[in-house]
Formats: C-alpha cells, structure tokens, sequence
C-alpha cells in the first residue's frame, strides 16, 4: 500500500506524538512540565522504563533484562530463594532484587542509558547473589565477571550467558543461623552494605535489604555507602527466623576523608595501584580479605590518595587489592607495609595512611586468567623471584580456612619459574580454591619479599 504525502505526515505525527506522551511531553513535541522520571520511575506506559538518554532528556524504552539461573554449585541444580541484584562499576545497585523460582531461574530489570537511537550504550555491570545457607557471591577470592548493557539483544532486549549463572557454594555449618531485613531510610540507599554479625547482604535501589546467615543473638546492624551516614540499629536474631523491619535511618551526609600516600617500588609491571576500606568485621584475617563499601575506593593511585564521603566505623585499610600486577609489599622488617586499621568517628575527620607496594609474584597456574577447573593433583606454579632465598606456599579455601601450606619451598636457581605439588588432604569437588605463594629473604631470619595477588590462584576442584 502507498501511502500519501498527508497521509505519510499524518502517521509520523502520530507516533511523535505517542512517544511524547509516553515521557510527558505533547502532541507539537513540546516537552510537558513533567517528563518521566528516571528516579521514580513514573510518566512511562505500562511495561516500558524511564532512562537516560545521552545529549537529551529521559525516554521510555523496553527495559534491559538480566536472565540466568542461581545453582548449588556442588549439585549444580537449581536454587530457589536467592536473592540477585545488579550493581554498577561503584558497586551501586542498578536494580530492585529478583529472587530465583524453584529451578533458580531469574530476571532482572536493570537501568540503562541509551543513545539517541534507543539502544543500550556500553556500561559494565555486575551481579551479586544471596541466599539462606550459601556463602554469598562474590566475595573474595571469587569475582563477578562484567556484563556489558550494550551487547543486550532481542525486543525486548536481554543479556543472557554463561556470566548470567550463578553458582553458590553452601556454608559448612547453618546450624544457629537466622536471617535479619529491612530496608535503608536515605536518598539513593542503593548497594549501601548492611552488616550484622559479621555477615553482609546489600539494599536495592530502593533500599530494601536480607541479610541471610547471621548467627543467633543480639547484634548492632549497621550500614556502609559512600558519602552516606546511617544510624545503626538493633536486632535480636533467632536461628532458622528472620527479624524483620529493621530500619537503618540516614543521620546525613557522611564527610569524613581518609588521606594518604603509595609509594610503589621494585614493579616495573606496574604504576596505578587502588586502594580500598574494608569493613573491621567483615575482615578475614588468614586471607587479608574483606567487603568494601560502595565508593570507598580510590583508583589510578601512583603517589597521594583521598577517599571522601567515608562513614562513621571501623576499617581494614588494604592497597593493591585488585589485580593491577602488584601487592602490598609484604616486607614486615620495614615501615609502611602492615596492614592498617581506621577508626572514624564525626564529621571532618581526616586519617593519614601511607603505604609500600611492590610487584606481585606473577601466578602462572591454575588461576593465572580467572577461576580455573583442576582435578587430580594440582600443580601450583608461579614466577620465580631471582632475589629469594625460598618460598611459603598456602591454600585456602573460599571460606578463608587454611587447607595445607608449605613453608620451605627451595630457591630455584637461574630464574624461571617455581613448581610444588599441592601434598594436603584430598580436595572437596565443586570447592573452590585459591592458592597464595611467598617468596622470603636470604639468610637465618628471612623475610618475605613479594606475594602472589590477592585474586589470583583461583580454582574449582572437579
């Protein structure tokens, strides 16, 4: 059919005019008083979402879908009552929680700037999964891979892969176990860590918070974001109950800045480092590991530092935590390597930190790349230090718990790289493991030297 000039005119009028409406403006193209809001989600027809649109105003758009399963990762089958929500670069929630059906399946409607055409531009996410009886994902050493919004296909259009599924491992002992909810009371609560019991769970865009796992007894709950104050609150858990309604309320803005200095040395492979604020109680102490709050960090870090917006609480102050081809020198026969611990308290309070960083002992395998499958007798490898006089070697389980370590490992003259054959007990399939390799000193009192990195050496026993 052919259509005519008026005709023609007619038709694109018409759907200028819908689209229009759709966000709040009218039928000449005028934009109305009130557009659609990308905050709350309100001025857009039924099934479609208010986003940002680069060099213009809000539209409605077919929202972005996450699709995946959540698996025991022992049984590999389908685990009902998790919880999954999406998080941005800053760890900042991108969405409301999705909780998996009785095959594990879910779906997740994430917010996603586009382009002038309507299509998703490149932006990385990245999913974090809870549930009752599972060790929560990820926490270190495991890491959640990216997803880029932009390779989103389909009307309407989803992201559906391998990185999608989530495996979660089930804790050893839930016995005395119970679970805490609520929600944060503040402007933008999304992605603020809730902590209680040393255990953690994070609140969506809309504030709303589970905390699964928290032992039985009575616990201050608290929660940690970026420029964020909450007051805490108390909660008296049950084992196999939940508490909910528990409110953590904003105080205001917290103004705090933690300062400091890296002084990077001995790394020719590297010369941007971050640093991290790790939360006290979330700190394990054999791994040097722990959660840090949504922008509690500061990257691209070659000399001075400055983390602003920090709240009240206590904290694990660790650099070169991410894999940038350095550590934290080890080196404990000299000033600046310890870990630090921060205390902050009120408003305008400033903590001065300096720390040494040296290259990391380049893993080699498994886990050189990523999280590795291993079966049989694994092989530990890893770059040699020309300068050692041996080495320690250490293997963790995902919980943190020592596993079997060696603590004389021979120099290996004329460079190359080191091999030892992991001689503990017998690995438990479908447990993931990491593997963390020290070089030491010359001499009667040797000192350690260098380290693997902090999320590298991770594998998963078949």
């Amino acid at each position: 059919m052919t259509l005519h000039r008026s005709s023609s005119w007619f038709l694109i009028a018409s759907i200028l005019a819908y689209a229009f409406a759709a966000c709040g403006g009218d039928e000449d193209g005028n934009e109305a008083p009130e557009r659609c809001s990308v905050l709350d989600q309100t001025g857009c027809a039924a099934g479609l979402a208010c986003e940002e649109v680069e060099g213009g105003g809000p539209g409605c758009f077919a929202p972005v879908t996450l699709k995946g399963r959540v698996l025991d990762a022992l049984e590999m089958a389908g685990l009902a009552g998790a919880r999954v929500i999406a998080r941005d670069a800053n760890e900042a929630a991108l969405s409301r929680v999705a909780v998996s059906g009785a095959d594990g399946a879910y779906t997740l409607q994430v917010a996603a700037r586009r382009d002038r055409d309507g299509k998703p531009v490149a932006a990385s996410v990245t999913l974090r999964a809870d549930a009752s009886g599972y060790e929560t994902f990820p926490r270190a050493p495991r890491v959640a891979l990216p997803l880029d919004l932009a390779t989103a296909t389909g009307d309407p259009p989803r992201i559906e892969t391998v990185a999608t599924d989530i495996a979660l491992l089930g804790l050893p002992d839930v016995a005395g176990l119970g679970t805490v909810s609520g929600a944060v009371v503040a402007e933008r609560p999304g992605g603020t860590l809730v902590v209680a019991g040393g255990v953690t769970g994070a609140a969506d865009v809309d504030g709303a918070f589970t905390v699964f796992n928290v032992p039985a007894g009575d616990h201050e709950v608290r929660g940690y974001a970026g420029g964020l104050q909450l007051a805490p609150a108390a909660a008296t858990v049950r084992a196999g109950e939940e508490t909910g309604g528990v409110l953590l309320n904003s105080l205001g803005a917290a103004t705090a800045v933690v300062r400091g200095k890296v002084s990077i040395v001995n790394a020719p492979g590297g010369s941007e480092t971050s640093v991290i604020l790790v939360v006290k109680d979330t700190f394990v102490e054999a791994t040097k590991r722990g959660e840090a709050p949504r922008g509690l960090r500061a990257g691209g870090v070659s000399g001075e530092f400055a983390i602003e917006g920090v709240p009240d609480g206590t904290y694990k102050v660790l650099a070169a935590f991410e894999n940038d081809d350095l550590v934290r020198d080890p080196d404990t026969s000299i000033g600046g390597t310890e870990i630090l611990e921060i205390t902050i308290a009120g408003a305008d309070h400033a903590v001065d930190a300096t720390f040494k960083v040296t290259e990391a002992l380049a893993v080699l395998s498994p886990g050189a790349e990523g999280l590795e499958e291993v079966s049989g007798t694994p092989e530990l490898a890893w770059a040699d230090d020309s300068s050692e006089g041996g080495y320690t070697v250490q293997v963790f389980d995902v919980f943190g718990d020592l596993v079997w370590e060696d603590l004389d490992v021979p120099e290996v003259n004329g460079g190359g790289e080191v091999r030892v054959t992991y001689g503990g007990p017998p690995l438990d399939a479908g447990m993931i493991y990491q593997f963390r390799a020290t070089s030491m000193s010359k001499g009667q009192n040797p000192t350690p030297l260098s380290q693997t990195e902090d999320l590298k050496g991770v594998f998963v026993y078949r």
